[in-house]
């Protein structure tokens, strides 16, 4: 792992963009994406810049079940709100939480993975140390999968709504094995509160117990944190 420590946010979002744009460089055309705080500033960074995505794909790594891509709350409307209405791709692809059979869903998706390889993964980490919505106890050998979501990361994700009745529980997410694919990842955390999944991910033994501790298997990770989060390293 590559880990880069930065002030705060705003300077991580600059250097996870610095990468996606040497990634393209290179050759890169299809990018693993992630919603959430974390990749917000990355996201700015690729709308102000003068690059044009209109040839490149992305593969978002999960959707809550039961939320269709017109609330404001799916991570659908998220990422067309934070990147693509202003920087369009050839092609985005988000899990469906409105399908009816979500095993086939489940199914179309990783067909999706397998058709267009990610070059470049960005991901957040939970507080518990999941990756997409891959909880701790989720094998690694998982692919897209539907998820119950633990009580954390309920709790975490209850500031978007109005009541922590309304956070949808279910979720559908690729799965590590689909992740661990992807030719390079970034890994971003920022704050306090993500220190200990840090310190796990990085020192710890490898564990579906905390199961971001997989991407030491992975040969090219770049790990992007701010002070606060590697305060425990």
């Amino acid at each position: 792992m590559d880990v880069i420590r930065v002030k705060n946010a705003d300077e991580g979002g600059k250097k996870a963009f610095e990468i996606i744009k040497d990634g393209i460089a290179n050759g890169a055309d299809t990018f693993g994406l992630a919603t959430g705080s974390t990749p917000e500033t990355m996201y700015s960074y690729m709308i102000e810049s003068d690059m044009d995505f209109s040839d490149k794909v992305s593969v978002n790594l999960d959707e809550y079940v039961g939320l269709d891509g017109n609330n404001e709350q799916s991570y659908r409307y998220f990422m067309d709100q934070h990147l693509f209405n202003h920087k369009p791709f050839k092609k985005t692809y988000v899990p469906n939480g409105k399908a009816q059979d979500l095993d086939a869903e489940c199914q179309r998706y990783d067909d999706i993975i397998a058709a267009n390889p990610i070059d470049i993964q960005v991901l957040g980490i939970g507080q518990n140390g999941h990756i997409g919505f891959n909880e701790p106890g989720t094998s690694f050998e998982a692919t897209t999968h539907v998820v119950e979501l633990t009580e954390s990361t309920v709790n975490a994700n209850k500031r978007y709504f109005d009541k922590v009745e309304d956070v949808p529980t279910r979720a559908l997410t690729m799965g590590i094995q689909s992740i661990m694919k992807s030719k390079k990842i970034i890994l971003m955390a920022f704050g306090e509160a993500k220190a200990e999944a840090i310190k796990g991910m990085i020192d710890g033994k490898v564990t579906e117990d905390l199961p971001a501790s997989v991407l030491q298997k992975h040969d090219d990770v770049v790990v992007i944190i701010d002070e606060d989060a590697a305060s425990k390293l």
